[in-house]
Order: C-alpha cells, then sequence, then structure tokens
C-alpha cells in the first residue's frame, strides 16, 4: 500500500474519529437537556448508510463526504413543531442548556485528548534528555556559546525535562522578545548560563522546520553504535558486533537511534541490508530481523542496545494510574495554552502564517503517524482533538463558539437577534473560514513544492 493511501486512509479515520467524539459531545448533552434528536450525521452529503431508533426515531448517518459531521436537533426555526414535542425543540430551550451543548462539542475534544494521554502515560514515557548537537558556525547558537554536548538544564524558569517541554519554552522565549536565556551543563557537572539572541529574525524562525536550521544547532541523538547484543538476537546471529555503528537499513539512512528504530519496526521477520562500520572499513550484511510485541502490535527488533553513555540520555518516567490522568490534563491544559498563544501570535504576526496546516499536511503527518504505531497515531490524535476543540471555540458565526455569542446576546437583549444580523454573521463566518482554509491549502501546496 502506497503512502499516499496510507494518508488517506489515516486522514479519513482521524477525522471520522474525532468528528464523532465532538458530535457525540452535542448529542448526549442535547438529550440530556430534554432536546429531540432528528439525526446524528458522521460526514455530509448523501448517506449510504442509516439506523433509526429510539423513541424519537432518531436517525443515525454515515454519509459521503468523511470531512466533518453534525447533529441536527428539532427546531422551531426550520418548521413547525408537533405539539406531541412542544418545549424540546432547540430554541424552546432555556439558553444555559444551549450554551450547555453548544459547548459540549468541543468539551468532549478535550475530554478525548486526556483520555488519549492518559492510555499514553499508563504505559510509561521514554524521554530524551535535551542536548546540543552540532553547532553551525557563526549562527545564533554559536554566537552564544553553545557548544555539542552541552545539556539543557532550563530555559528561563522552565525546567528541561525533556525536549517537549524545552522547545515549548524555546518558543515562548523567542516570540516574546527574541531571546532565548539557556541553562547549560557539561559533561563534568559545571553549569554556566547562554542566551540566544535573534532580535528581529524572531518571527521567520517560527515558520515550520526552520526553528533549530535558524538557531544554528542540531537537537543531540545517540548515534547507532552498538553498545550490546542480545543473546541469540538478530543482530549476532548476522556477525555485527559491539563497537559497530550501523549507517543505513535497506539504503535508508539511519543518523541516529530513532532512525534504526522507526525503519526497523516495520520490517518484523523480514530480512535487510545493513551497512555498518567496523574499524574506519564501511561494509554490508544481510540479517533476518526478529520481532516483538509493542501494544498489541509485531514490530521488527534487531537485539542491539546503545552503550551505557549514551542510555545516561535517556530516562523513562513510570506513572500509577491517577498520576498518569493528572499529567495527561495537565499535558492537554498547556498543550491549549500553548496553542491558543501561538493564535494570538499570528494575529499580532509574531509568530508566522505559515504554520496553519491544511488537510494534505495533516493527512501527511497522519500517515506517518500510523505508519509508526498505534502509540504514534493515538498521540496524533490527540492533538489535532486539541486544535480541534479551540478551533470550535473561536468566536466565528458558524462554529460553535459563534453560536455561543448569539445564544448569550439572547440572553442579554431578552430577545433573539434577527434574522437579518444571523445571516450577516453567517456571511461573515464563512468568508473568514474560506480566508482560513485558503491560507492552510497554500501553505500546504507551498511545503509540497518546497
Amino acid at each position: 500500500m502506497g503512502n499516499a493511501t496510507i494518508s488517506l486512509l489515516a486522514f479519513i479515520a482521524a477525522i471520522s474519529i474525532l468528528v464523532a467524539v465532538h458530535e457525540f459531545g452535542h448529542y448526549i448533552v442535547g438529550r440530556w437537556a430534554g432536546m429531540k434528536v432528528l439525526r446524528f450525521s458522521i460526514g455530509f452529503g448523501r448517506p449510504f448508510w442509516t439506523h433509526v431508533a429510539g423513541k424519537d426515531q432518531t436517525e443515525y448517518c454515515v454519509s459521503t463526504i468523511p470531512l466533518g459531521g453534525y447533529v441536527r436537533f428539532l427546531d422551531s426555526r426550520e418548521g413547525p413543531v408537533d405539539s406531541a414535542d412542544e418545549g424540546r425543540a432547540f430554541d424552546h430551550r432555556p439558553i444555559p442548556a444551549r450554551i450547555a451543548v453548544l459547548l459540549a462539542g468541543p468539551a468532549f475534544n478535550f475530554i478525548f485528548a486526556v483520555l488519549a494521554y492518559w492510555v499514553l502515560f499508563a504505559g510509561g514515557v521514554m524521554a530524551l534528555k535535551p542536548a546540543v548537537g552540532d553547532v553551525t558556525a557563526g549562527s545564533y547558537a554559536d554566537q552564544a556559546g553553545l557548544q555539542f554536548g552541552d545539556r539543557i538544564v532550563a530555559v528561563g524558569d522552565v525546567e528541561a525535562r525533556d525536549w517537549e517541554s524545552t522547545l515549548v519554552a524555546i518558543l515562548d522565549n523567542m516570540v516574546a522578545d527574541g531571546r532565548v536565556p539557556l541553562t547549560l551543563e557539561r559533561g563534568d557537572g559545571r553549569q554556566r548560563s547562554a542566551v540566544i539572541n535573534v532580535g528581529e529574525d524572531r518571527t521567520r524562525l517560527t515558520e515550520p522546520g526552520l526553528l533549530f536550521e535558524g538557531l544554528g544547532f542540531e537537537i543531540w541523538q545517540p548515534p547507532v553504535e552498538i553498545g550490546a547484543l542480545s543473546d541469540g538476537g538478530a543482530a549476532e546471529s548476522a556477525g555485527l558486533m559491539i563497537g559497530d555503528r550501523i549507517l543505513s537499513v535497506d539504503e535508508q539512512r539511519t543518523k541516529t537511534f530513532s532512525d534504526l528504530v522507526n525503519v526497523v519496526a516495520t520490517r518484523a521477520n523480514q530480512p535487510v541490508a545493513i551497512e555498518y562500520e567496523r574499524d574506519g572499513v564501511i561494509s554490508t550484511i544481510n540479517v533476518v530481523l526478529g520481532e516483538h510485541d509493542v501494544d498489541g502490535e509485531k514490530r521488527g527488533l534487531l537485539g542491539i542496545s546503545l552503550p551505557q553513555a549514551t542510555s545516561d540520555y535517556y530516562y523513562r518516567r513510570t506513572f500509577t494510574p491517577l498520576q498518569s490522568l493528572n499529567e495527561a490534563a495537565v499535558k492537554t491544559w498547556k498543550s491549549t495554552v500553548f496553542t491558543l498563544h501561538m493564535l494570538s501570535r499570528m494575529v499580532t504576526g509574531d509568530v508566522s502564517m505559515k504554520n496553519i496546516s491544511g488537510p494534505i499536511n495533516i493527512g501527511q503527518i497522519a500517515g506517518e503517524s500510523a505508519q509508526l504505531g498505534a502509540r504514534y497515531f493515538l498521540s496524533f490524535l490527540a492533538i489535532v482533538s486539541i486544535s480541534l476543540g479551540i478551533l470550535n471555540l473561536l468566536p466565528i458565526p458558524i462554529l460553535d463558539g459563534g453560536q455561543i455569542v448569539y445564544q448569550v446576546i439572547e440572553l442579554i437583549k431578552g430577545s433573539p437577534m434577527t434574522d437579518r444580523a444571523q445571516i450577516l454573521g453567517q456571511q461573515v463566518g464563512i468568508f473568514a473560514l474560506l480566508l482560513l482554509m485558503s491560507f492552510a491549502f497554500y501553505n500546504d501546496i507551498a511545503r509540497i513544492l518546497g
């Protein structure tokens, strides 16, 4: 199956799951609030599967265009309401109930993200301590005095426990005033301070993929040097030795250990050609990979581990179920705040608009994460679910946030907005979404064209 097909299927699966979660929030809270649900649809357009159930004879549909979904409530603005259903139409229910229904969709997206992260944290998390790789001569990092192997202890007042938190802190500080204050530690344990100053170049460096290239240093990652061999494992059986440095697998370069893991993962029990270096001599050897089980999925196994000095850069965080839930809630909250911060900075021009992704880029990322395994795909779903929740809370009339604004106005003035005002608001909302989608598609095409 080609990468394009995998990306398309993963994109459809991701959108379908997250839309179902979002619309189920509207649906279930609407029912709790006493509203009659006429239709629950995943996708738009003509339904190709319909099931009618319940005392209200609700239609549950899967439709032909898998790019969204909707819940249709009984509403007197769309036609007369039968006397038996008096008081059950959306617009007949109290305004607080309507607002609760509108909030429920985004809320369920955030709840989904918490549950997804809970599952991921429950199995423990491997993290790479943030450290500096190669530094480009004359770059901002070089001018600040960063050196290969420096461990990043803190960014400003934020402890740098792993690369994810470190990256967020670097962006926050850089976008704020163009300066990134760091606390660094050498291998001997001595610490020092450094400040990367990018000045007015800060907005350009927020463009996708430019941050580390622009700052002038790479993320330190362990090279693929064999530190130990599993007894009877694929590597030992093929003749690889401790100290060998693996350069490629089936002509795919393995610059870091992460590269090796990703290439090997999809080749359980398959023969592969491994290019390696031993005592300065480069050779190629054929290896039949083994397999191991990861979250119920068979993944390829070479049977090697890193040298102990390299392993010191890795650590594993384990949690009790309650701690996992707390960590998941905190991560969801921090991701939400960070996303809102970046969005506000886009409005002010401090963050590049090129960060807005459209369906093409999201589909590519969905495909890549799906190929890497269930954990990666679940993490991707959590991130997109948070973004979907935030997007729907924006005060744009055709989104949940805009409809909430309408309800608040009705609560304040004591009567609904005029039809003319609502139609004008919808037109403005459609224009705003089309403008946003245009940016997203332009960015996607620009990325493809390089």
